[in-house]
């Protein structure tokens, strides 16, 4: 039999739901607490899952003894509190993305992980899907050779969540950068061989989520007065191996269409992500390969996997904590270029 797993959750919206969904279905894994200052989201949460503890505290929530993990799943301002406050209690954790507001509470928590009988885990799903993994393969084989390029693509026509706190850069850190360029720049960074990053560059852009709409979008009508996070980044992060990594990530972006994809260069070969696509040359010709075959699976489904297997000493997660805090760096490195109108320092 699997070991039992009993896991928590802090934070009961949206993306606590996507994950309860295949937590449930994993042999041996139990939800056996929920803990929101939203009395709906928590009421909705117990109630689909019949979740039989619960907690407006997550400093209570993590006293429980019959609870092995946690995930969180709270907005941005809110990740490192809990996951520090779980970790000091021994518990194992998983952390949406991004890590954190910043590198120094992201650090905190890496510290808070070394000093605990419990593992932290970054909630990364984009690095471990389909098309990510097969690119990986090729990756490991060296059929790239030494990579020099990531290309990475976040852009929304207009795409301004009409919910949450994603305009608000006291409660999220940043806007498109920090919540969608986040995602292709981990599983950029992933399939580079997670080089170390030592400088960035940016600008960010805000002129249309900042005033009142000028045209319909799909997720209607945006709080315009409270909106104070960029509409579009675009940067550079340069790593200690010479390699670069540009960026580019918008809510809102004159454009013809949503782009969200990576495409990494090297001397030997290149890839792109969808459709995942090798570029090399061979017996004289140049070659496009795609695979035949990929496996199909949720994104989402494979990082509970990952967690959860982790967590049982099965493999070690491929979403370690130290990911979550070079990520965070370079995000850090990219605000504040732009912040400062010059290249930046990763320390």
């Amino acid at each position: 039999m699997a070991q039992s797993v009993r896991v928590g959750v802090i934070g009961t919206g949206g993306i606590a739901l996507r994950q309860a969904q295949r937590l449930a279905q994993i042999e041996d894994v139990e939800i056996v607490a929920g803990c929101d200052i939203s009395k709906q989201n928590l009421s909705r949460f117990v109630e689909a899952y019949e979740v039989p503890h619960t907690f407006e505290d997550f400093n209570d929530m993590v006293q429980l003894d019959a609870m092995d993990a946690v995930t969180v799943c709270t907005p941005n301002f809110m990740h490192k509190e809990p996951t520090v406050a779980a970790l000091k209690a021994g518990k194992h954790v998983m952390v949406e993305k991004p890590m954190a507001m910043n590198a120094q509470e992201a650090q905190e928590m890496v510290d808070a992980a070394e000093q605990s009988a419990g593992r932290l885990t970054m909630g990364f799903q984009y690095r471990l899907g389909p098309a990510a993994q097969t690119l990986k393969r090729f990756v490991n084989q060296g059929r790239l050779g030494k990579v020099l390029v990531a290309r990475c693509q976040a852009l929304r026509r207009r795409g301004i969540p009409s919910w949450g706190v994603f305009g608000r850069k006291e409660l999220q850190g940043g806007g498109p950068l920090i919540d969608i360029g986040v995602h292709i720049m981990e599983c950029a960074h992933y399939l580079m061989g997670e080089p170390t990053p030592v400088a960035a560059s940016a600008q960010m852009f805000t002129y249309l989520g900042d005033r009142e709409p000028a045209a319909e979008a799909p997720w209607g009508a945006w709080d315009w007065q409270t909106y104070t996070v960029e509409d579009l980044a675009v940067g550079l992060i340069r790593f200690d191996n010479g390699a670069v990594m540009s960026v580019e990530a918008s809510f809102a972006a004159h454009i013809k269409d949503n782009v969200f994809n990576c495409q990494l260069m090297g001397e030997g070969g290149g890839c792109v992500l969808h459709p995942p696509t090798l570029f090399t040359d061979e017996a004289g010709t140049m070659i496009n390969i795609e695979p035949g075959y990929m496996a199909d699976y949720e994104s989402m489904d494979k990082k509970i996997d990952d967690w959860i297997a982790d967590i049982r000493g099965e493999r070690p997660t491929q979403c370690p904590a130290v990911s979550g805090l070079n990520v965070q760096k370079m995000l850090d490195g990219l605000y504040a270029s732009a912040k400062a109108g010059r290249e930046v320092a990763i320390e």
